[in-house]
């Protein structure tokens, strides 16, 4: 049996800022980014099964990343939960409602954690996820791999 790896796209737009951070990306500012999903298994060999060669349908990846990532975060001011924050998202929230608030500080790196937890709960138990890339801007980007996490 061959074991087959399938990367699919997703893009994103969201504003962030770095709470107590000592550079530029403490303010508030946005980024348009690429998430690259790649997870693995064996395609199917049934050949009763209308999924014969498939290790997964690209439509069901789909459907659990848009459930699980990008519609929660597409268009979303991302902050970490502070008493600071919960000040801000209670100043705005009469013309924003979409605000996130995150148990982490909302950089590249801490996303790709809580998507990697998010996905490895949602995907089905026969496919596994074996890495994530975030673009956060065209030159810049964070990567998570299955194989330095467990």
């Amino acid at each position: 049996m061959s074991v087959i790896r399938l990367t699919k796209e997703f893009s994103f737009e969201a504003a962030h800022s770095l709470e107590g951070y000592d550079g530029l990306c403490r303010e508030i500012h946005g980024h348009s980014y690429r998430l690259f999903v790649t997870v693995k298994g064996e395609p199917e060999r049934n050949p009763d099964s209308p999924k014969l060669g498939m290790v997964m349908d690209f439509g069901i990846l789909k459907r659990i990343v848009n459930e699980q990532i990008v519609e929660p975060l597409d268009h979303a001011f991302i902050m970490r939960n502070t008493p600071e924050a919960k000040e801000v998202c209670e100043a705005v929230s009469f013309r924003f409602s979409k605000i996130v608030l995150t148990d982490y500080q909302p950089t590249c790196e801490n996303m790709l954690s809580d998507f990697a937890e998010r996905l490895l709960e949602a995907l089905p138990d026969d496919i596994e996820l074996h890495s994530l890339k975030l673009h956060e801007t065209a030159t810049s980007y964070a990567e998570w791999y299955a194989t330095d996490n467990f």
